[in-house]
């Protein structure tokens, strides 16, 4: 069965079964449906569902709850694995960080600061049921919903999710978001290689993603190959001129190629950026 049961996920977070309804009724999430129309919800699911937790609790209003979750749900990240995310509030603002960014909150706002890890060791043993009862039913399970138990298995197991992530590609070789997470997964456990083919076998499926094009580019960063790196990330940045963090590396890049002028303005593109997703 895919996702989570509401009655777990209640049970896992604190929360009555009506309060997660109403939840999920409000618009900042988007849970799948069971055979019988009941909710599943998924990893990032659980993470707004902490979150609208923590800011209900400290008051505030309905309304703005709405829209500060709907902006974490942006800002989450696509290809990239949450298990490092902190996410904090100050005032209404929502705000994603990663597990090493540096974070003043003596404003006397704070509202609410939780590690994804934390809520991942929690869900574990509900995401383990779910892979077992997947290879269990593996007969009736297509590439997507593979793909989708990867996904939420990331934050709690690894080399399950990598498994489940095969298991989508044995069923469907042109599944591109499997290649992608599986290629940033071999990548972490230190085969920038096999990572690499795996970008390169989602770009065949989908040219224009800015996510496989900026993996790719941190790979081959790895591999010492910066002049390939440096196609990837120019790549990244033409399929999503937004992407701040391909700004800064390929601003790296130009600098320790000795092309300040092009660095700088790669420099100067990641500071607005990086200045609009904090605001």
């Amino acid at each position: 069965m895919k996702g989570y049961a509401a009655r777990d996920v209640a049970r896992l977070l604190g929360l009555s079964l009506p309060q997660l309804r109403a939840f999920a009724r409000s618009g900042f999430l988007d849970p799948d449906r069971g055979p019988r129309g009941e909710y599943r919800f998924s990893f990032p699911d659980l993470v707004l569902l902490r979150a609208a937790k923590g800011l209900v609790a400290a008051r505030v209003p309905a309304r703005r709850v709405r829209r500060a979750l709907l902006k974490l749900r942006q800002q989450l990240p696509a290809g990239r694995p949450l298990s490092a995310v902190r996410i904090i509030a100050e005032g209404d603002n929502v705000v994603v960080r990663d597990g090493t960014a540096a974070w003043n909150p003596e404003s006397g706002q704070l509202q609410l600061d939780f590690t994804v890890a934390d809520l991942a060791t929690k869900a574990a043993p509900l995401a383990r049921q779910a892979a077992q009862a997947a290879r269990d039913a593996e007969e009736e399970l297509g590439a997507d919903e593979w793909y989708d138990l990867g996904f939420d298995l990331e934050a709690v197991d690894v080399q399950e999710a990598r498994d489940a992530y095969r298991r989508a590609l044995e069923l469907d070789p042109h599944h591109a978001d499997a290649h992608v997470n599986l290629g940033r997964l071999l990548h972490e456990a230190g085969d920038p290689a096999q990572a690499v083919s795996h970008y390169l076998l989602a770009l065949a499926q989908r040219a224009k993603d800015a996510t496989a094009y900026y993996n790719l580019g941190i790979a081959l960063e790895d591999m010492r190959r910066r002049s390939d790196a440096v196609k990837a990330y120019e790549q990244a940045i033409a399929a999503d001129p937004a992407l701040a963090d391909a700004h800064f590396n390929l601003a790296r890049l130009y600098e320790q190629a000795g092309k300040r002028a092009a660095a700088l303005r790669c420099l100067s593109r990641y500071r607005i950026l990086a200045a609009r997703q904090a605001t």
